[in-house]
């Protein structure tokens, strides 16, 4: 008896929880979330962190972009159940491991990331975004 009790509150609990509300768009999220984080730890070389600021900042990028992915998987943003899940997977892995690098302070990790995080977004993109790495036929000169 005491089990279903725990049961019924717990699904009780569970049916009486918000909904998800999208609050960005798609693009929102790629431009205003995703890219600026992930543009962060490409580009870490260029300024790279000496201060424990510096690091915080860098830790920050890597758990906003690991998080991102969980954002990327919720219903309504989800594309589908299948290849978007596992292409989504792989930021959520590349940002994670982002993520323990710049707690670790290892820039050295941080830079060995940058070709699993690439791969992570060109595998995505190649499969969502429509037209990615086409270009426009040239105009013929006359």
């Amino acid at each position: 008896m005491r089990k279903l009790a725990m049961f019924l509150l717990a699904a009780t609990a569970y049916a009486q929880a918000p909904a998800f509300k999208a609050v960005g768009t798609m693009s929102q999220l790629m431009i205003d979330v995703i890219y600026p984080t992930s543009d962060a730890l490409f580009y870490i070389e260029r300024t790279p962190p000496k201060t424990e600021v510096d690091w915080e900042r860098v830790r920050q990028d890597a758990l906003t972009l690991a998080e991102s992915a969980n954002l990327l998987m919720l219903p309504g943003r989800a594309r589908d159940n299948e290849k978007w899940m596992a292409d989504a997977k792989l930021l959520l892995d590349a940002g994670s491991s982002a993520y323990r690098a710049a707690v670790a302070k290892d820039m050295n990790a941080v830079i060995a990331l940058n070709d699993t995080l690439y791969n992570a977004c060109v595998t995505c993109h190649a499969d969502y975004r429509p037209n990615y790495r086409r270009r426009p036929a040239a105009d013929k000169q006359k």
